[in-house]
């Protein structure tokens, strides 16, 4: 019997928190994830922890078992400029971008400190597949306000269809809407030198239209 299933979803990869001495994995992003996709419906979500290069590969796998209409994966750990959970963030977009036709992942949402800083890495690493989007912070960013920043990134584009994809302005303007709930003025968290950062100086994104003759480019200049 062919089991029916939603038609989008989102593929949560998370590493553990440690917010505070007492953190024995207690904080995660999957219940605000859940709650989006409760709201909009039609909408699966999938969540594995990840603690190095070899289980963020395994978990991956794990969770692209389905092809939906569209599929967004969102890595929720600490971050640098290189590095996402510990794993090396090339290694880890161009695995994703390995595996984003088969399954249809169209976006990539960094939830994680700095690993928007490197965007041409995320221009790079979207290239050649099925992902149209990828989205980051470039400063650290506070674990609540910056999870709920997420989940409206999220909530927004998991809501596009094939044909939003072709459209050039499309991709740029779904996520200024999704920001537009926030202070673009708002300090989200602090550069490396410890000054603080407002969130329309930290959030970054690329994107890539479908069809022929579109290549990446960044618009976090035209976000907020």
């Amino acid at each position: 019997m062919t089991k029916r299933h939603a038609h989008r979803a989102i593929l949560v990869l998370e590493s553990p928190w440690g917010l505070d001495d007492a953190d024995a994995n207690r904080s995660s992003v999957l219940p605000f994830v859940e709650g989006v996709a409760k709201f909009a419906g039609d909408t699966e979500v999938f969540h594995v922890n990840f603690y190095d290069k070899k289980s963020f590969e395994q978990a991956l796998e794990c969770l692209c078992k389905t092809r939906y209409s569209n599929t967004i994966v969102y890595i929720a750990a600490h971050g640098s400029k290189r590095k996402i959970g510990g794993v090396d963030l090339l290694e880890a977009l161009v695995h994703i971008n390995a595996m984003s036709r088969d399954y249809n992942i169209t976006g990539v949402l960094l939830g994680a400190c700095y690993t928007g800083s490197d965007t041409v890495t995320m221009e790079v690493c979207i290239e050649g597949g099925a992902i149209r989007w990828c989205a980051g912070y470039a400063s650290a960013a506070t674990w609540l306000e910056g999870t709920l920043i997420d989940c409206a990134i999220l909530s927004a584009m998991s809501d596009l269809d094939e044909e939003d994809y072709r459209a050039p302005d499309c991709l740029t303007a779904t996520l200024k809407e999704a920001l537009s709930l926030f202070d673009g003025d708002f300090t989200i968290g602090h550069d490396k030198k410890k000054k603080p950062v407002a969130l329309r100086h930290s959030l970054t994104a690329v994107i890539r239209p479908a069809g022929q003759g579109y290549r990446p480019r960044e618009v976090s200049d035209q976000l907020f």
